[in-house]
């Protein structure tokens, strides 16, 4: 019986050292990706940003041309920007199992999959949404004639004013007939 005391002895001490040397792995694999960070910039290069590796937004500069742009526009390039620097987090933490835990461990897999979740691919289609256009019905809407065709403004008809009224006269229909 002393050999069986033995031996689940030794499968404890072996079983408890795979653990410790999991656990280091995975704080190395932790270490390594909150250490890195991902820049990315826009198409038209006016957009330039950098995230954490948790996906947050850590930098963001947009260039002085952009000044140029309908604040909308530049916005949307931002949110593009950042969505396309996000996506690359799952390759970031894919890269980082690989080359402390593995990518064959059953976690390394959850945690991977976790990630394209959070972080997935950006649209494929890449084109700024059309301008909105609002409708505004006032004057300066119209187009206005060529200069030849224009005539000139009719002044308002003058106002109609009552006769002064004389003692006389008591009812309100300033001496006019009330069926007139």
């Amino acid at each position: 019986m002393p050999e069986d005391v033995g031996g689940s002895e030794r499968m404890l001490e072996q079983w408890q050292a795979n653990i410790e040397q999991k656990a280091r792995r995975y704080q190395e694999m932790a270490e390594l990706v909150q250490g890195q960070s991902i820049t990315e910039t826009s198409k038209d290069g006016l957009v330039r940003l950098t995230i954490g590796s948790n996906g947050i937004l850590t930098n963001l500069e947009i260039a002085e041309q952009a000044s140029g742009k309908r604040m909308a526009e530049v916005s949307a390039e931002v949110m593009r920007t950042l969505q396309r620097a996000q996506s690359r987090i799952p390759e970031l933490l894919q890269q980082a199992m690989a080359e402390t835990i593995g990518t064959q461990d059953e976690t390394a897999n959850v945690l991977f999959g976790e990630a394209k979740k959070n972080f997935p691919a950006p649209p494929a289609e890449d084109v700024p949404p059309p301008p909105r256009r609002e409708l505004d019905f006032g004057v300066e809407d119209e187009p206005s004639p060529p200069a030849r065709h224009r005539r000139p403004p009719t002044p308002p008809p003058p106002a109609h004013r009552p006769p002064a009224r004389g003692p006389e006269d008591d009812d309100d229909f300033g001496g006019r007939s009330f069926l007139s």
